[in-house]
């Protein structure tokens, strides 16, 4: 749905625009980046409050209010994100604005599900209060899977249809967000069909999470009605998902699948319109650092892409998916949502308007930034201080268990893209003493549904660590996951981590060492986006230091924050214990026979 225009200011854009009457800011000498043809020309571009009123001549008018001298650069659209989740910035509404809109992003299409999983409606509803009336346009989604894959975990909160079309029904929600539980879709599973039909009779958007299907899994995954996907994983994923019909939602997370895929957009005879660009789940550090989807196009454009089709995707084409026609574009009508560029190549942005205000310039906010009033959830670490003897793997009274001696386990091999294995383990006391190459994965649950006792995994892969990491960050439940080898540190880190009220912790020698304290649902700081930022490099330093040397993804320590993720393919510990992403069961016993 497009915003809403006062008819009287829409009258006086048309009197400008024939020239009866002055523009309120006319940005005056730079190249207009048609989005639309791909080419760019010069032309002055005149704004009437929010709307751009005409694209014209350079120098046919000087009638104006104000003017902004644009010369020797270039005017574009706005950037959209088309998949994000704000919350993994660590930052609140407002404060993930000021990150991100600096550097050209205008309007994102953001998921709030990691405050579904805490807190149910109640969080969806923090997100959408909060970010009303800031400089960047929040389009949420309504959460589809929380928890992602019941039965084999728990969040703070389980949403069905009713609670699904209850959010959809708001002005403020823009369809149904990623559907993450493929194996329900697939197998007609009650509660999904009752999600997906409320998503499809809202006449909203009905985005999907399709990580690892191909073939006849695709095609009934996106003949159940859902339309789009972020999960570009391997090399041909995203080909196929795009001659599938699919939207691709293209984050940039496995930079090594980049190139590959650029060649392969520059071979098709037309860029699809149904790519578009996203964020997916970038922290702080990463925003102010590297940038957000203006690092996803600097490195497009590196790899090969010709820059104005680069912005194109994440414009023309997020406008196009979003189905709104005030966006997307430098044309009159539109939303005066534009970006000033020094140079196209590097996405070099200078200055940022959004509803025709002038709003960031140099990097920095021109505007103060006031999120809409809200409540936001708080005490949600429904879970009382461990004990090292909790951060252990028992097996000396499971079936087939022994007090001393030794036992071939299960492991959760590798992270993220788990993958059964087998080791053999001394046992002591009826504990696992984890051999070397390995160490142990924890998770407990924090929401004060079931009991909290942590369930536990030996896992390989890792390197060989140190110290030991705790977070209640952990996608999507966000229950506490604790990593390390020695149940000391172990402790230290699950501690600090409850006594802050959520957060992230790094321990060694018995004390923790870096942490960040999260105490908005347990995974959102109260703190502005510089300070979130230096306390997530001290952790990544701190975590580096006792041996997390992890580069599958870009952002090291977002490696245990999804290791729980149980909608992935492979083996998973979750609150419920060892569970198997792929065939969605339980499994019994760490113990082999």
């Amino acid at each position: 749905m497009n915003d809403a225009v006062d008819p009287a200011l829409r009258r006086r854009a048309v009197d400008a625009a024939r020239g009866a009457g002055p523009f309120d800011l006319l940005i005056t000498g730079g190249s207009v980046v048609d989005v639309g043809t791909c080419e760019v020309r010069p032309a002055d571009v005149g704004l009437v409050g929010p709307l751009i009123a005409s694209v014209h001549p350079t120098g046919s008018r000087t009638d104006a209010l104000d003017v902004f001298d644009a010369t020797g650069r270039f005017v574009a659209p706005g950037l959209v994100d088309m998949h994000v989740h704000f919350e993994s910035s660590m930052l609140t509404p407002g404060a993930y604005a000021t990150a991100v809109c600096p550097r050209g992003t205008t309007t994102i299409f953001g998921d709030p599900h990691e405050l579904a999983n805490v807190a149910g409606v109640a969080g969806v509803r923090y997100a959408v209060e909060a970010s009303r009336g800031l400089p960047v346009r929040f389009i949420v989604q309504a959460p589809s899977c929380v928890p992602p894959m019941p039965g084999l975990e728990l969040s703070g909160a389980d949403l069905h249809g009713p609670d699904v079309a209850e959010m959809l029904a708001w002005p403020e929600v823009g369809g149904l967000a990623e559907v993450m539980d493929m194996l329900g879709v697939l197998t007609s599973d009650g509660r999904m069909v009752d999600v997906v039909a409320a998503g499809l009779a809202s006449g909203k958007i009905v985005s999907g999470h399709a990580a690892g299907l191909s073939g006849p899994e695709l095609q009934a995954y996106l003949a159940a009605g859902i339309t789009s996907d972020h999960e570009i994983v391997a090399e041909p994923d995203a080909m196929e998902k795009l001659r599938s019909g699919m939207t691709v939602e293209l984050r940039g997370a496995f930079e090594h699948l980049l190139p590959g895929l650029v060649a392969e957009l520059n071979a098709l005879p037309e860029l699809p319109t149904h790519l578009c660009a996203a964020t997916d789940d970038l922290f702080a550090l990463t925003l102010l650092t590297d940038g957000g989807v203006d690092h996803l196009l600097r490195r497009l454009i590196g790899f090969g892409l010709d820059p104005v089709r680069a912005l194109r995707i994440a414009t023309y084409h997020a406008a196009y998916r979003l189905e709104r026609t005030d966006l997307g574009l430098v044309a009159a009508g539109r939303q005066a949502d534009l970006i000033v560029l020094s140079d196209l190549a590097s996405v070099t942005v200078d200055d940022v308007f959004t509803a025709g205000r002038h709003v960031a310039s140099g990097g920095r906010m021109l505007v103060d930034v006031v999120e809409g009033p809200s409540e936001p959830p708080l005490d949600t670490m429904k879970i009382g201080p461990v004990t090292p003897a909790d951060m252990v793997l028992r097996v000396g009274d499971l079936p087939g268990g022994t007090a001393n001696g030794s036992a071939r386990l299960r492991v959760l091999a590798g992270p993220i893209f788990t993958q059964w294995g087998e080791a053999e383990a001394e046992i002591r006391d009826g504990v696992v003493v984890p051999p070397p190459g390995h160490m142990l994965q924890l998770t407990a649950h924090r929401h004060g549904r079931i009991s909290a006792r942590p369930q536990a995994a030996l896992i390989s892969g890792w390197g060989e660590w140190t110290g030991a990491i705790a977070t209640s960050v952990s996608h999507d439940t966000h229950n506490l996951v604790v990593f390390g080898r020695d149940p000391v540190d172990m402790a230290a880190a699950a501690n600090r981590v409850i006594s802050t009220g959520g957060g992230v912790a790094v321990a060694a020698g018995g004390e923790a060492t870096a942490s960040i304290a999260l105490p908005i649902a347990g995974i959102l700081s109260p703190l502005t986006a510089p300070e979130v930022a230096a306390a997530q490099r001290a952790l990544t330093e701190a975590a580096r230091e006792i041996g997390l040397d992890l580069h599958l993804l870009t952002q090291p320590l977002f490696h245990v924050m999804v290791a729980a993720l149980a909608c992935l393919p492979g083996p998973h510990v979750t609150d419920l214990g060892l569970i198997d992403g792929t065939t969605g069961q339980l499994i019994p016993s760490p113990l082999l026979a």
